[in-house]
């Protein structure tokens, strides 16, 4: 019976001094209690380790118990006494054991478990790895933050609960465990907050370094991509009390502030393996970026936060943060991204933003990185999110400011549905400057000219691709046609009427070249595809077609033709348009010369 072979076993080693413990009699021990747990006989194993004349043993050999006692902990079912025999004798080996064989033991538990257990496994050894942790003299801060990174590295694989019904359900208990492995960091956080209050110059930073090297895990995962906003049904949002304790212990060992503003990394490990170095900067500055979308959109730790400095400051902080989630791809780190752009931007008044910002690097590639959200997102709550974030960016610059982002977006998006979008702001911008509603010499005279250089041109003369770029020609025509009207040749605030002969050479004579040639093309496409069909058995035919250089998804010839005239109206409307500039030019100079005559 296995509690008489335990018997025998402990009877043996009573008699021994600790140092005459042999590795058989480890062996025999684990052997021997492992049987008791399968065979249901905890509650006699439980009285052996709670006998005081066993102290000895349970202390050197009761650690090597933990691994079949997890097993039989999670094969029992809940309200099972023998399950409560066994979490009895975990706590009694987590008061006995020696502590650094017994923390040895339960992190290679933790380390071992994998999938669905993962979590279960981290909650259920917690506890007594807190209380070893608390006994351990030497290398206390490196088993510490040896613990967190182990618990942590476990966890990271398993997916982040998004979704509300998600969270309620927890299937795997995520949202438990990380509260839990909070709750388990107290202590120690306790004690480098007790230790820097003792003396201004706290030196042992090691814990500290430790704490804030799990605060900064924690920041990457789960917090990058958790949804943190607050959820209708759910009074406490796991994650939300989860983002809310990262941000006390942070601020507790005085790490919160210089984070946030002097972006300190902690002690980065040196890698000689340059692949290595690059993972472990951009682990950190996801997690920066994560800490600043915590403090600046969900407000955690505001109150700590110093009300001094101003909105462009702010914004300027937080630019490099923005890049860095605007350039992934997954829905949670770019809507973060895009929330803490906006509200950097919502505390600045219109027009506030010197041009001079422009000048650091985050302020050029952050809003191409939004036109790229913008056109290729394929989440369109989130194009037209990143849409009108552009609009507030270009709002918040001075006229300069304005002028120079708006060359650059025209000379960098490679998008016309985008530069139509700029040229049309350009326009808005001139509007102000004739209506003498700002002193703007940004949006006439010289430097007009030079930005209408950039946008009164076809990028391929008369070889341009007319129905890709029909978003920019609209807009271009349009702003030409308000120009003309807008500004008499007498005044010529704008400087239109200086560079019309250049306007007409590069745009208007091109574009009259590019819509005969597109037209004609189109026009014997349909005329082919008609005459395809008469031949054909069926008008169902399944073809393919190319538009723009891109091959279309197989369609009907019906379906083809359809697209085909789509496109002829398209290049019908830019005509229609550019008829009604040449126009208004031809009545414009003609009325001039009237006058003079």
């Amino acid at each position: 019976m296995a509690v008489d072979e335990l018997q025998a076993i402990i009877q043996r080693c009573q008699v021994l001094e600790e140092a005459d413990f042999k590795g058989e009699d480890f062996n025999l021990f684990q052997v021997a209690g492992q049987k008791c747990l399968e065979d249901g006989y905890a509650s006699q194993l439980l009285e052996v380790i709670q006998n005081e004349k066993n102290k000895v043993i349970i202390k050197n050999m009761g650690w090597n118990l933990i691994s079949p006692l997890v097993r039989c902990i999670f094969m029992y079912k809940q309200e099972d006494d023998k399950r409560e025999h066994c979490l009895k004798i975990l706590d009694q080996l987590a008061q006995l054991c020696n502590p650094k064989e017994l923390f040895l033991g339960l992190l290679e538990q933790i380390e071992q478990t994998s999938g669905e257990q993962v979590c279960q496994t981290v909650m259920l050894l917690l506890q007594p790895l807190q209380t070893v942790l608390l006994k351990l003299q030497n290398k206390k801060a490196y088993s510490v933050g040896l613990s967190l990174a182990m618990i942590m590295n476990q966890l990271t694989p398993l997916p982040v609960p998004y979704t509300k019904q998600q969270i309620q359900e927890d299937k795997l208990g995520l949202c438990q465990c990380c509260n839990a492995v909070v709750d388990f960091a107290k202590p120690f956080v306790s004690e480098v907050v007790k230790n820097m209050e003792k003396s201004s110059e706290y030196n042992d930073m090691e814990l500290k370094e430790e704490l804030l090297k799990f605060c900064m895990k924690s920041l990457k995962y789960p917090l990058l991509t958790a949804q943190l906003e607050q959820l209708e049904g759910i009074e406490e949002h796991p994650f939300r009390r989860f983002a809310t304790e990262i941000i006390d212990i942070l601020w507790n060992i005085r790490e919160l502030i210089p984070l946030v503003f002097l972006h300190r990394k902690g002690k980065s490990p040196h890698w000689e393996n340059q692949e290595f170095a690059d993972i472990e900067q951009k682990n950190s500055a996801e997690s920066l970026a994560c800490l600043s979308y915590l403090m600046f959109v969900q407000r955690f730790g505001i109150d700590c936060f110093p009300m001094v400095f101003s909105p462009s400051y702010l914004l300027q902080c937080n630019m490099t943060h923005i890049e860095v989630l605007l350039i992934r791809t997954e829905e949670s780190m770019l809507s973060k991204g895009l929330d803490l752009f906006e509200s950097c931007l919502l505390r600045m008044e219109n027009n506030s933003l010197l041009h001079q910002y422009l000048e650091f690097r985050g302020f050029i590639n952050v809003p191409q990185v939004l036109v790229k959200v913008m056109t290729l997102c394929p989440i369109e709550h989130l194009r037209k999110k990143s849409l009108n974030i552009l609009q507030l960016f270009i709002d918040k610059f001075d006229a300069e400011g304005k002028y120079t982002l708006f060359r650059c977006l025209l000379k960098t998006s490679n998008h016309a549905g985008v530069e139509g979008y700029v040229i049309k702001n350009i326009k808005d911008q001139i509007h102000l400057s004739l209506m003498k509603a700002c002193d703007n010499t940004w949006f006439t005279g010289q430097h007009l000219i030079s930005l209408l250089d950039l946008v009164l041109l076809l990028p391929e003369g008369a070889e341009t691709d007319l129905l890709q770029n029909s978003d920019r020609i609209m807009a271009s025509l349009n702003l030409l046609r308000y120009l003309i009207i807008k500004d008499c040749e007498s005044d010529n605030q704008t400087g239109v009427w200086t560079i019309l002969p250049k306007i007409e050479q590069n745009f208007l004579k091109p574009l009259h070249v590019g819509l005969n040639m597109s037209k004609a093309h189109y026009e014997a496409e349909i005329k082919n595809k008609k005459e395809n069909r008469r031949e054909a058995h069926s008008s169902n035919t399944v073809c393919s077609l190319t538009v723009s250089g891109e091959k279309m998804p197989a369609m009907t010839t019906e379906m083809q033709l359809q697209v085909l005239h789509s496109a002829l109206f398209t290049f019908d409307l830019i005509e229609s348009v550019l008829s009604r500039v040449e126009e208004l030019i031809e009545v414009k100079i003609k009325g001039g010369m009237d006058e003079n005559s």
